[in-house]
């Protein structure tokens, strides 16, 4: 698809996906490790539960064999985010989630919710959450419901806190445009305003579905505490195409299955 054609569908609905821009068999890695870092996670006292008790926020490893620039430096995928968000594009994140097998929803909710209060019209996307599924990712396995369009939506402030999508909200979006469960192959990534309204659904495979994120902000949003890496990494993120703002810790003090902490944990009544 032509750039503008990206642009326009990006504006639109919230969300592309861009198709076949990573190495199939980087993703392989990868997965090979996240899934094997599972049991490691779940043991933790704190396991970084985010929603429900069916899916964990995963960080995968950063450092060697795990890094690879198609995933954090695609130029494909910057030339899009650059485009939308403008230049001095950053990347502050570099986490993920698995969806672990069983009957479990996410409530719908955006990420980050409008920057101001009472708009009339949403203003133009400032961050942009890159999924990097490293799996073939679809409705049976658990992929990420999307609601087209509702980066526009004014109804919740982002000063508010976490941001549940009230029934009524959701009620009326799915008269105009229902949500979806696209179907992405493992290679392929998904761009999403970080705005959005999504949820994570129930992966009804006997596997843990993972996948990571990125997010790409403008240059003047504010920068979190950067991503940790260990020392050893430092020079796989330096001289790159993206700034990636990154926290660098000794290499013996690093231990990237402690990483991650819950988003809004529910407790399961059953």
């Amino acid at each position: 698809m032509k750039l503008q054609a990206l642009l326009d569908s990006f504006r639109r609905d919230g969300f592309v996906v861009l198709e076949e821009v990573i190495d199939p068999a980087h993703c392989d890695t990868l997965c090979e490790k996240m899934l094997a870092d599972v049991a490691a996670i779940l043991q933790r006292p704190d396991v970084p539960f985010n929603f429900n008790k069916g899916n964990i926020q995963q960080a995968p490893p950063p450092f060697a064999p795990y890094l690879f620039d198609d995933v954090l430096f695609n130029p494909k995928i910057i030339e899009v985010t650059k485009a939308i968000v403008g230049p001095g594009v950053k990347n502050n994140f570099y986490s993920g989630n698995t969806a672990l097998p069983g009957e479990h929803f996410q409530p719908v909710h955006p990420d980050v919710a409008q920057l101001w209060q009472g708009l009339e019209h949403a203003t133009p996307t400032f961050g942009i959450v890159i999924n990097v599924p490293v799996v073939d990712m679809g409705p049976e396995n658990g992929a990420t419901q999307l609601w087209p369009g509702t980066h526009k939506d004014t109804h919740y402030f982002h000063g508010d806190g976490s941001a549940r999508v009230a029934d009524e909200h959701l009620a009326a979006w799915r008269e105009k445009h229902p949500p979806i469960q696209p179907t992405v192959k493992r290679g392929s990534v998904v761009l999403r305003d970080i705005r959005l309204w999504h949820a994570g659904m129930p992966n009804r495979t006997d596997q843990p579905r993972p996948m990571i994120a990125m997010i790409h902000w403008c240059g003047w949003f504010a920068d979190w505490d950067g991503i940790e890496i260990p020392e050893r990494s430092r020079s796989f993120f330096e001289n790159k195409a993206l700034h990636t703002n990154i926290k660098v810790v000794p290499d013996n003090q690093f231990d990237h299955i402690k990483h991650g902490g819950a988003y809004d944990l529910q407790e399961d009544p059953s």
